[in-house]
């Protein structure tokens, strides 16, 4: 098994992993872009635990979001890109999700220990929400840094 997962073997891999007594962190985002706020992000969300597995958005999701000519890499690039991360333990790529059930029923499966996110990330009471259903922690890791967001470097270099 290599590090791009599906959802149904991330949960089998979750629970065996968690029964061998390991910490799951489990964060997610559209990474179109690779920047140095990601990499800090994902290093910093990595030292929650002993694994990060992160759910990546489908290209119709990031374009839903960020808008058109956007993502500018599709989601296997996307994943191929993260998946060379030594903080990223595993990437599962999500299909079409939009409502927040969506979301909560793949936290159920994957019940993470932690879920993380950046301080001033929107959607921090869905996030608690979420891990309270599965016994978690929400862990906010770093500040977002706005001027290293993918929408800014764009918006930058036109």
């Amino acid at each position: 098994m290599g590090k791009i997962i599906n959802i149904n073997d991330a949960a089998k891999l979750s629970k065996q992993l968690k029964q061998g007594g390991k910490t799951i962190v489990l964060s997610g985002g559209c990474f179109d872009i690779l920047h140095t706020g990601h990499i800090a992000f994902l290093d910093a969300a990595k030292k929650q635990g002993d694994l990060l597995f992160v759910l990546l958005e489908s290209d119709e999701n990031v374009r839903n979001k960020k808008g058109e000519g956007r993502p500018v890499n599709p989601q296997e690039d996307r994943s191929i890109v993260l998946s060379a991360l030594p903080s990223v333990d595993y990437i599962i790529p999500l299909r079409g999700m939009t409502k927040n059930e969506e979301y909560d029923k793949l936290i159920v499966q994957i019940k993470p220990d932690v879920i993380a996110m950046t301080k001033n990330e929107p959607g921090l009471e869905q996030r608690k929400k979420q891990a309270e259903m599965v016994g978690a922690k929400v862990k906010l890791v770093i500040e977002r840094i706005k001027e290293k967001s993918t929408t800014d470097l764009i918006n930058k270099n036109g």
